[in-house]
């Protein structure tokens, strides 16, 4: 593995283009992140920011230039040139088990109580014993402020708390980075407050994350930087002060506008 410096990026993104058929989604996405920050993603709908997710980790595959995570170019052995290899399946497990990710939906497997769901992964994955994947999955469930739903199957939890156990169950894997889309999108509004108070808590401990979502308040709150997309490209970027305080930017200005009214 690259020796990586103190001050190198853990998500170092260069060059990202990928298109569906004659759909350009991506258009040259240039992004860094760094050890502790929370950056958050904003956009109107189908400005990429969903397909960047899924190209960190190769849910996707990108078209064009560079994804490293701790310098590892993600899904090919040979970075940005003209002839690329894409990694194996092997490869990939292995890469993927640094990159976290939550999904808007929450993707647990309905035979499983919460604490199996936790405890896959770090079985099958990390090769943590029965007794460690236990430990840790409860550990995390009790952090998440499930400590009483360990026996629980996931169709006798809320929305909120399925959405919790999935952000456990990404964050017991010890992740280098954790991706978070969209995760209260499918969530009655009275359950969205517990599950972004769980992300507060995480970025306040300093886990690196990459946030897409449009709950403002959060974004404000919570975020080292904020970066908006519009078609395909990052086109603002900045401390959440900078970026939301932005009213000379006129897509920017509708995007903010039109949350505004929907959150109202």
């Amino acid at each position: 593995m690259t020796e990586i410096s103190s001050t190198s990026p853990v998500v170092r993104i260069r060059g990202l283009r990928k298109s569906f058929g004659t759909n350009l989604v991506l258009d040259g996405i240039d992004l860094d992140v760094r050890k502790g920050e929370v950056v958050v993603v904003i956009g109107p709908s189908g400005s990429g920011k969903t397909t960047l997710l899924r190209c960190i980790n190769l849910l996707e595959t990108y078209d064009e230039g560079s994804i490293q995570v701790d310098g590892v170019e993600v899904g090919f052995r040979d970075g940005a040139g003209a002839v690329r290899h894409r990694r194996s399946d092997r490869e990939l497990s292995r890469i993927r088990a640094d990159i976290g990710m939550v999904f808007q939906l929450f993707n647990l497997f309905p035979h499983l109580t919460a604490r199996e769901n936790v405890m896959l992964g770090l079985r099958k994955v990390r090769g943590l014993s029965a007794a460690e994947a236990k430990r840790t999955a409860e550990q995390w469930l009790v952090r998440v402020g499930l400590g009483d739903k360990l026996d629980s199957l996931p169709n006798q939890l809320s929305g909120g708390q399925q959405q919790r156990v999935g952000i456990a169950r990404a964050v017991a894997m010890d992740p280098k980075v954790l991706l978070l889309d969209e995760i209260t999108s499918a969530l009655d509004p009275e359950l969205v407050g517990e599950v972004l108070t769980v992300v507060q808590e995480l970025a306040h401990d300093g886990m690196t994350m990459i946030v897409v979502t449009h709950e403002m308040t959060f974004a404000r709150d919570a975020s080292t930087r904020i970066v908006f997309m519009d078609g395909g490209r990052i086109q603002v970027e900045g401390s959440p002060r900078q970026v939301l305080s932005m009213i000379n930017h006129e897509r920017l200005k509708a995007f903010l506008a039109r949350i505004e009214l929907k959150q109202h």
